[in-house]
């Protein structure tokens, strides 16, 4: 299935900002079309806060119902995969960037984990994690192109926990870039020249030195390109 193509608005980051309705979408994602009744014995909460939270979810566009499993008033719901983007933040209005704070602030905590867990675990996990680091001189168009590229080859050979072949396991999988803080220059002028593709030791590896880690986590299933 073709990720849908969705832009971040405010509704959206604040149905994403509560904690139970991310472990709602967790529950979604890896069990598929569930109930307001099969989350809550799940999950451990009641099924009218379930429901209710289900509700926010999809008046924001996040899961939809599954019809042809409705029975009565038993509503099914289910996620879909998402190429998730943001507006330039400079556009959004005072209301909207708050909105997006509070949503980035909530995923603070998890990310850093995550990425400690990567350095710390990386070598345990074999050939199931790899990682690369690099510096280079690059423009914002090359910067745009990289990210587009990076998205599709993660809609290529990602699957959904619906169509994962046989020994597919979740995985994490993270990219970002940033730039160079000049050490003796001026902001925003070049540091030493380095060539594209050239790698640093240790933990994340070097462009071409592929190293294990941590193979655990949401998979990339649903093929979401949040931009960092």
């Amino acid at each position: 299935m073709t990720p849908r193509r969705v832009v971040g608005d405010a509704k959206r980051w604040k149905a994403l900002s509560h904690p139970l309705r991310g472990e709602i979408l967790r529950h979604l994602d890896e069990h598929g079309p569930a109930t307001s009744t099969t989350i809550a014995e799940a999950l451990g909460e009641n099924t009218g806060t379930t429901s209710y939270h289900l509700r926010i979810l999809a008046d924001a566009g996040i899961i939809e119902e599954v019809p042809e499993r409705a029975r009565g008033r038993e509503r099914w719901w289910r996620t879909f995969p998402t190429d998730h983007r943001e507006p330039d933040y400079d556009s959004l209005s005072s209301q909207d960037r708050a909105a997006l704070d509070e949503w980035r602030a909530a995923q603070i905590p998890g990310e850093l984990t995550l990425v400690n867990r990567y350095i710390r675990d990386y070598r345990r996990h074999g050939r199931w994690a790899k990682a690369s680091r690099a510096d280079g001189y690059y423009t914002a168009e090359d910067l745009d192109a990289l990210f587009e590229e990076y998205i599709a080859l993660l809609q290529k050979y990602g699957h959904t926990a619906k169509d994962a072949p046989p020994g597919a396991r979740l995985m994490q999988l993270r990219m970002f870039y940033i730039p160079e803080q000049p050490a003796h220059k001026g902001e925003g002028e070049p540091g030493p020249p380095a060539g594209p593709g050239e790698g640093e030791p240790g933990p994340p590896a070097g462009p071409g030195e592929d190293e294990p880690g941590p193979g655990e986590g949401k998979p990339p299933k649903a093929a979401r390109g949040t931009e960092p």
